[in-house]
């Protein structure tokens, strides 16, 4: 089965750092284009950052880029998401996803984790 289960969300102040996890199984992680993408109160889905299969090419969001950085461990099939200098606007469910297209903010998804929620106060 696939699946892609996210951890390391909590409650950081502003200007803090986090780091999510975003463990992955059942199909072929180096290969895999994963984006990050995360939902705020009350707003729609948002497309946080995309690490291209095979490459580890990375793109970002205007909102966080400089500030967020996305990378892989093949060892443990397992992505990261660090979160520095949060902001409280970057409170929000941030979810993992194996996407189809490096490309593409909005693109295709083939399988989705379950979330972890970081709420910066």
């Amino acid at each position: 089965d696939v699946q892609l289960v996210e951890s390391g969300g909590g409650e950081p102040q502003p200007g803090g750092s986090l780091k999510l996890s975003c463990a992955v199984s059942g199909f072929p992680f180096r290969r895999a284009t994963i984006s990050w993408i995360r939902q705020r109160p009350g707003k729609e889905l948002e497309w946080v950052s995309t690490i291209r299969g095979n490459t580890d090419t990375t793109r970002y969001a205007d909102s966080v880029e400089g500030r967020f950085t996305t990378f892989r461990d093949s060892t443990k099939d397992t992505l990261y998401l660090q979160l520095n200098s949060l902001k409280t606007e970057d409170t929000a469910i941030y979810y993992c996803a194996n996407v189809v297209s490096f490309y593409m903010d909005y693109g295709p998804v083939d399988s989705w984790g379950q979330g972890t929620q970081v709420t910066v106060s």
